[in-house]
């Protein structure tokens, strides 16, 4: 099972790309805005190059993990103990791969798995974060919609061209 990094890396682009929308004055931006009590000039303020650096570096993480939860087969690469290019690899490998090798990877079956990972993942930790912070359902809301939504395209994506 070759891997398309390309594809790992233009997912990672998905969290900024979704964010600019997501958090557009237009869109949530105005209510993320209240329930955080930042104006336009704290915005302006503080190193993009750092933030959106960082928010790229950080997506990659999530990327490798995605690729776990969406690609099924990578389960059976990692019981046989590494690619079928190995000698580790047992010759049910060979044939479980020539049955499922693309079983399953649609941008659909991914977009599923990046759903129930926003919603099985990241809803329960904004969520737990938010209540001890005193923080609004908006709040936790807002932020667990974006992540589920981001969450679905990168795991789309990931699914269907890594």
């Amino acid at each position: 099972m070759e891997i398309n990094f390309i594809a790992l890396l233009l997912a990672g682009i998905v969290t900024l790309l979704t964010g600019f929308i997501w958090y557009n004055p237009k869109v949530f931006g105005t209510i993320w805005m209240k329930e955080n009590n930042l104006t336009e000039e704290d915005l302006k303020t503080g190193n993009m190059l750092k933030i959106f650096g960082f928010t790229y570096i950080f997506s990659l993480m999530i990327t490798v993990i995605l690729m776990g939860l969406t690609i099924h087969q990578s389960g059976a690469v990692g019981m046989v103990g590494g690619p079928p290019l190995l000698e580790s690899a047992k010759p049910s490998f060979a044939a479980f791969m020539a049955d499922y090798g693309t079983a399953y990877r649609t941008f659909k079956h991914g977009a599923l798995h990046g759903f129930m990972s926003g919603l099985f993942f990241a809803l329960p930790i904004i969520g737990i974060n938010g209540l001890f912070e005193r923080k609004s359902w908006k709040y936790i809301f807002v932020h667990a919609g974006y992540w589920m939504l981001t969450l679905t395209l990168m795991g789309g994506i990931i699914c269907a061209f890594a």
